[in-house]
């Protein structure tokens, strides 16, 4: 027996938490009308990772993706981001966080007086670290890599809706962030165009080891993700689930 063997063999890198949730609840209004949304929270997830949050519309899912991408402030618990305490955090600390978030909205949010390629800059201009020309320089090279190389001065009107999403994808992904945020985005487009979107998203964010978390309803989309996370009535269920043949169908 090779004695060296034992020494020869590395131990498994373990993926680091780049998002945690704990005991976390959430609160709409004040006095009387105050009601609460989100109940005792508890979520992680690793670096790398492709998480899909379903359930019903109006249990919470879109809720907790703003928490996350401090677009609301968390009232109570914890909520790290990249080891960034939100729950209290000063505005500043805030707005450096968001800064490591890409997003992408079920309505693109593309800004109509913007051609493609000034559309994605501006997912640059927060950052304030990148002069003009390299911001153009990664937006044309992201809108190239998303497959819209010869629509890149089309303004949206005259974009399809797979296309739109394709710059909204493009403009999250050009600063190349460590967690992308997406709700619904597949909602308003037809099966191939959402199918396509996701895919891109998933072949993309691998390339750039990023973490995505998705909402969405689309059954047709739920096969890309390393794991599903359920919403109930403001609650997680079933969070530990994995994707498997015998569960999802590829389509």
């Amino acid at each position: 027996m090779n004695m060296n063997l034992q020494s020869e063999i590395k131990p498994a890198v373990l993926a680091k938490p780049v998002i945690v949730v704990e005991h976390l609840d959430h609160f709409f209004g004040k006095g009387e009308l105050r009601k609460q949304v989100l109940f005792e929270i508890n979520l992680s997830i690793d670096a790398g990772e492709i998480v899909i949050l379903t359930g019903p519309s109006g249990s919470g899912k879109t809720t907790l993706l703003s928490l996350m991408g401090g677009l609301r402030s968390p009232q109570c618990g914890s909520l790290r981001i990249l080891d960034t305490e939100l729950v209290g955090a000063a505005k500043t600390t805030v707005v450096e966080s968001r800064r490591s978030c890409g997003y992408i909205f079920q309505a693109h949010n593309l800004h109509s007086s913007l051609t493609a390629e000034e559309n994605v800059m501006m997912g640059l201009e927060v950052h304030g670290t990148y002069s003009r020309t390299q911001r153009r320089d990664r937006a044309v090279e992201m809108l190239q890599l998303v497959g819209l190389d010869k629509r890149i001065n089309y303004y949206p009107e005259n974009l399809s809706g797979g296309q739109k999403q394709r710059v909204a994808i493009a403009r999250a992904l050009v600063s190349r962030p460590k967690i992308v945020l997406a709700d619904e985005p597949t909602a308003a487009l037809d099966k191939q165009s959402g199918r396509d979107v996701v895919t891109l998203m998933q072949k993309l964010a691998k390339e750039q080891n990023c973490t995505i978390l998705m909402v969405t309803h689309d059954n047709r989309i739920l096969d890309i993700a390393d794991r599903i996370v359920y919403m109930e009535d403001g609650k997680l269920v079933n969070k530990s689930d994995t994707i498997s043949d015998d569960v999802v169908p590829h389509l």
